[in-house]
């Protein structure tokens, strides 16, 4: 099990604060009802809010990252949906919108704003699952706009369209049609969904990795500007010996 902090500088800026996604073996790993500890680092319920107390250190170039985040939700979500695959695999928007507050002490940075908490689970490792998969989010002034397309290896896929109001009713609403982006310099492809006549547009690469990229885009959904994080998988590019010869770099392994 892994906790991955990423730790984005602004547009054009060489520095980047840090990356860091250390695989925790089962002995570093301790779960309550309402409390989750991955090594040194832990997600608490305190009453409604979740906590999340970072005690990570980075990759490939080490340095630590301390601090605290609070995720307020605006709503929580207790339906969660099939995304199929081989083996049983579901995901659950548990808080579509949520205010986060983040307060680190290394490196000493502190802001706030909207946030997002979702969770993945299934019987086997998404790279056996899946071919590839899509998703995207997009805050709007009165609800938030979610679309996640997967392509399994053995199936037509599963496309879910959906619209979470403040109060967190769940409407399952007609697609978009989908839209090419760039490709990343890794030849990622990217498509996602939007209305025909404003394609999405790019803002800018948060994440280009040989099997996964994520992205901040601007679109018009449904007359309204939105801000949209895009996220794009090829599991069939994760499971390659290339890819696995380079993730210990990025994701390193601790036995305890």
């Amino acid at each position: 099990m892994t906790l991955n902090v990423a730790l984005y500088g602004p547009r054009g800026a060489v520095w980047r604060p840090g990356w860091a996604m250390t695989e925790r073996g089962r002995g570093a790993i301790h779960q309550e009802a309402r409390q989750l500890l991955i090594g040194p680092s832990s997600l608490s319920w305190e009453d409604d809010v979740l906590v999340i107390r970072l005690r990570e250190t980075t990759t490939p170039v080490p340095a630590p990252i301390r601090g605290e985040i609070r995720l307020h939700p605006q709503a929580l979500i207790p339906r969660q949906f099939a995304i199929g695959g081989v083996g049983r695999h579901v995901w659950r928007p548990i808080a579509p919108r949520a205010r986060v507050e983040v307060a680190l002490s290394r490196p000493g940075l502190r802001w706030s704003g909207d946030g997002y908490f979702d969770t993945n689970g299934g019987d086997s490792p998404l790279e056996r699952a899946f071919s590839d998969w899509t998703w995207s989010r997009a805050h709007r002034r009165r609800d938030t706009l979610i679309f996640y397309d997967v392509g399994p290896e053995d199936g037509d896929g599963v496309h879910l369209s959906l619209r979470i109001g403040q109060d967190g009713a769940v409407e399952e609403v007609a697609p978009p049609p989908f839209h090419s982006l760039p490709q990343t310099f890794w030849r990622m492809p990217r498509r996602v969904r939007g209305e025909a006549a404003h394609p999405p547009r790019l803002r800018k690469t948060l994440e280009d990795a040989p099997f996964y990229s994520r992205s901040m885009l601007e679109a018009s959904l449904w007359g309204e500007p939105s801000a949209i994080v895009h996220e794009t998988l090829s599991a069939s590019r994760l499971r390659s010996a290339f890819v696995k010869a380079l993730l210990p770099y990025r994701m390193p392994r601790r036995v305890g």
